[in-house]
C-alpha cells in the first residue's frame, strides 16, 4: 500500500482510534507474512539469479550490497561471489544450481550489526497478482565449529514496492544452526502486487550479529507468478490416462479445475506437448474445458491461466496448471526364453525368460488364449512335462505383447532302486544286481569297478555302488556285501556215547554223521562206538567239511547174564586203530585177556569159566594213547 492510497483512505473515511488501529494492524499483518511457498499452481520463473559460473570471485552490482567485497576468506561484513567456500572451518561445497560448472554463490560473513546485506530489483511484474519469491540458503559453520556454540544464522526476506516506501510482504527464516553435514535449505516468501505496480525491490537482512559463526551462502534466486490450485481431469475424474497401442486413437475431454484459492475470474489458454517440456498453444483453445483431436502418440496437456484475460499469455503474469498425460504404451516384445529344459523330476529348475523393466510375465497353457497358470514372474515350474507359453505385459498399462513365447520341459523319471545288504558263502561267487523297480526307464549302469552292466559277479566282501541313470537323471544303489565264513574243524571228541565237535570260529552252523541229517548242536548223544565221517556247515551255504573221527569209547559195566543184552565188554572201533593192545586184570593184578591189533570183546569168563562179580581193570593202547582205568562185571 503506497502513501498516496493510504493518504486518500485517511481523507475520505471518518477517523477515530479504533478503525485506524484496524488499518494499521491489517497493514502490518500482511506486509509482515510468514515464510510460506505458493499454495497453488506456479508459472515459470520469471527472474532467476544463480550467480553466474567461474574460479575467480566477483564483485555484486553497485547498489546490491552494503557490505565490502573480498576476494580471500571474507571477515564480519564482507562478502564474495564465488564457487569456493573453503575458508576458515566452514563446509566446503558447491553451489546449488544443479548441472554447472565451477558454479557460483554469494557467500556473506555478516556484519556484527545486524541489517541488509543484499538487495536487487525485479521488474516486468504484472499489477494485482500473486508472486512467489523463493531462494536456497545454507549455514556454512558446521555443527562443531566455535566448539559447537557457533552463532547461527537468521535472515530477513523484504519485498517492497519500487518507491522503497512500502513494504508488501516479509518473513523471518528464524535461527538456522550448523550441522554435521552441508545442508541446503529452500526458503519462499509470497507477495501480491498493487495497482500499476510491475517492479518490486527484494532486501534480505541479516537478524543476527557478527562474530563467530552467522556465515551463509545464496543461490539460486527466483520469482515465479502464482496462482490457483488448477488441476485438469477427463471424464473419469483422472489425470493421466495410459492407453495401448489397440486403443488408438483416442479422443477425451479435459475440464481445468481451479480451487478459486486466489483467483477470483479465470482466463485460459490450453497447451499441449509431446516430451511435457516444450510446449504449443492450442489456437482458439481457451475455455475451461477442451476435447482433444484424435491422439496416437503420447501427449501432454495443461492450460494457462490467469486472473484477468490480458495477462493469459504474459508469462510474468500467469500461472500453470498440472499436467494431464495421455500416454501411449507399444505393445511389449514377447519374453525371451532362456531356453527348453531337460531335467529330472526332482530338479527345481524352473522356465525362465527374460524381459526389460517395467513388464511383467504371464504364463499360459496355450499360444492364444488358454489357462492363466501364474501371473506377474520371469519363471514357472510346472509339475509335469509339456509345452508352455510367457506373454509379456507392461505394468503401468496393462498392454501385452502381441504373442507369446513358447517354452518346453520334459521331465525325466528317476530310477527307483533300494539299497541291500547282502551276504556270500566263502570261496564262493555272488551275483550283484541294481535290480531297479523300472528298468524300462534305465539308459546306463555304472558300477564302482567299472562295469556297466545290470549284473555283476563278485567274490569279495565291501561297499558296491552302482549308478542307475534314466539319461541324466541318476541315482545310486549301495550294496553292502558281507562273507560267511567256512567253518573251521577244531576237534573231534569223544565223551563216553557222545560225539562233541568244535569249531575254529562260530557261526550258524550245522553237523551231521551221516551227511544226511543235520543238527544246530555240535553235540551228537549215545552214539554207537565206530568210525564215523563228520559232516560241518554253515546253515546259508552248501559247501559241506568233513572229518573222520574213530568213535572209541571204553565202558563203564557190562551184564554177562545171557539176556543178549551188554552181555560182553566190548570196544569198538578199537579195530580202526593202526596199532592197539587190550590188557584185562582182576582185582589182584592177574592178567585175564589180552589182545593185540584186533577187534576186542569179553564175554566175562577166563578158562570158560565165568568170573564173579567185581570190578577188574584195563590198560589200553591205541596208538600213542594209553588209557588206564577200571569197569564192573556184574552178574
Amino acid at each position: 500500500m503506497n502513501k498516496l492510497y493510504k493518504n486518500i483512505i485517511l481523507k475520505k473515511l471518518p477517523i477515530n482510534k479504533s478503525f485506524l488501529f484496524f488499518i494499521v494492524l491489517v497493514f502490518f499483518i500482511k506486509a509482515n507474512a510468514q515464510l510460506g511457498f505458493c499454495g497453488g499452481n506456479s508459472g515459470d520463473p520469471i527472474f532467476t539469479e544463480n550467480f553466474g559460473t567461474g574460479t575467480t570471485s566477483t564483485q555484486l552490482p553497485p547498489g546490491t550490497t552494503s557490505y565490502t567485497f573480498f576476494s580471500g576468506s571474507p571477515s564480519d561484513g564482507q562478502y564474495q561471489v564465488s564457487s569456493n567456500s573453503a575458508h576458515f572451518d566452514w563446509h566446503n561445497i558447491t553451489d546449488h544450481t544443479n548441472g554447472d560448472t565451477n558454479g557460483k554463490m554469494l557467500i556473506v560473513n555478516a556484519d556484527f550489526t545486524a541489517g541488509e546485506f543484499y538487495r536487487t530489483t525485479i521488474s516486468g511484474l504484472c499489477e494485482n497478482t500473486s508472486y512467489e519469491f523463493s531462494s536456497w540458503m545454507i549455514n556454512l559453520l558446521p555443527a562443531s565449529g566455535c566448539s559447537g556454540v557457533g552463532i547461527p544464522i537468521n535472515v530477513k526476506f523484504e519485498i517492497w514496492d519500487s518507491t522503497d516506501t512500502n513494504l508488501l510482504a516479509s518473513g523471518d527464516t528464524g535461527n538456522i544452526n550448523g550441522t554435521s553435514s552441508p545442508n541446503w535449505q529452500q526458503y519462499a516468501l509470497v507477495f501480491q502486487t498493487l495497482s500499476s505496480q510491475t517492479s518490486v525491490i527484494l532486501k534480505m537482512l541479516n537478524n543476527g550479529i557478527g562474530g563467530c559463526g552467522n556465515d551463509l551462502a545464496l543461490d539460486d534466486i527466483a520469482f515465479k507468478s502464482c496462482g490457483d490450485t488448477i488441476n485438469i481431469e477427463d471424464t473419469s475424474n483422472q489425470s493421466l490416462v495410459t492407453l495401448c497401442e489397440d486403443q488408438l486413437p483416442y479422443t477425451t475431454t479435459l475440464t481445468a479445475k481451479p480451487d478459486f484459492t486466489i483467483f477470483s475470474s479465470h482466463f485460459y489458454q490450453w497447451q499441449e506437448s509431446t516430451d511435457g517440456f516444450n510446449w504449443t498453444d492450442i489456437s482458439g483453445q481457451t475455455s475451461n474445458t477442451y476435447t482433444t483431436a484424435p491422439i496416437s502418440t503420447t501427449t501432454y496437456y495443461r492450460v494457462k491461466v490467469a486472473e484477468d484475460i490480458i495477462n493469459v499469455n504474459n508469462n510474468s503474469c500467469n500461472s500453470l496448471s498440472e499436467i494431464y498425460e495421455i500416454r501411449v504404451v507399444a505393445f511389449p516384445n514377447p519374453p525371451i526364453s532362456n531356453g527348453d529344459l531337460m531335467i529330472c523330476e526332482n530338479d527345481t529348475t524352473p522356465l525362465s525368460v527374460n524381459v526389460s523393466g517395467g513388464i511383467k510375465v504371464n504364463w499360459f497353457d496355450a499360444g492364444t488364449g488358454g489357462n492363466l497358470l501364474l501371473e506377474n514372474s520371469t519363471t514357472f515350474k510346472p509339475q509335469s512335462s509339456g509345452l508352455y507359453y510367457a506373454e509379456a505385459e507392461t505394468l503401468d498399462s496393462g498392454c501385452k505383447s502381441t504373442s507369446r513365447v513358447a517354452l518346453k520341459i520334459d521331465y525325466f523319471e528317476i530310477p527307483e532302486v533300494s539299497d541291500e545288504t547282502l551276504s556270500f558263502c566263502e570261496d564262493t561267487s555272488i551275483t550283484l544286481n541294481a535290480n531297479p523297480a523300472n528298468p524300462n526307464l534305465v539308459t546306463a549302469y555304472l558300477w564302482d569297478n567299472g562295469a556297466t552292466s545290470q549284473q555283476i559277479n563278485v567274490n569279495t566282501p565291501g561297499l558296491y555302488t552302482v549308478i542307475v541313470s534314466n539319461n541324466s537323471c541318476n541315482v545310486t544303489k549301495t550294496i553292502s556285501l558281507s562273507q560267511i565264513d567256512n567253518p573251521v574243524i577244531e576237534s573231534i571228541k569223544s565223551d563216553n556215547t557222545d560225539i562233541i565237535v568244535a569249531t575254529v570260529n562260530s557261526g550258524d552252523f550245522l553237523y551231521s554223521i551221516d551227511g544226511i541229517t543235520f543238527q544246530s548242536s555240535p553235540i551228537f548223544l549215545n552214539i554207537e562206538a565206530n568210525q564215523y565221517t563228520i559232516y560241518v556247515k554253515h546253515q546259508d551255504c552248501n559247501q559241506t567239511f568233513t572229518q573222520q573221527h574213530i568213535h572209541f569209547y571204553i565202558p563203564k559195566f557190562f551184564t554177562p547174564n545171557g539176556d543178549n543184552v551188554n552181555d560182553t565188554f566190548s570196544l569198538k572201533g578199537i579195530e580202526f586203530y593202526s596199532y592197539s593192545q587190550v590188557s584185562i586184570f582182576n582185582r589182584y593184578g592177574k592178567l585175564i585177556k589180552n589182545a593185540v591189533n584186533t577187534a576186542f570183546s569179553w564175554d566175562g569168563t577166563y578158562n570158560n569159566q565165568p568170573l564173579p562179580t567185581g570190578d577188574y581193570w584195563y590198560q589200553i593202547i591205541v596208538e600213542n594213547q594209553k588209557f588206564t582205568g577200571h569197569f564192573t562185571l556184574k552178574r
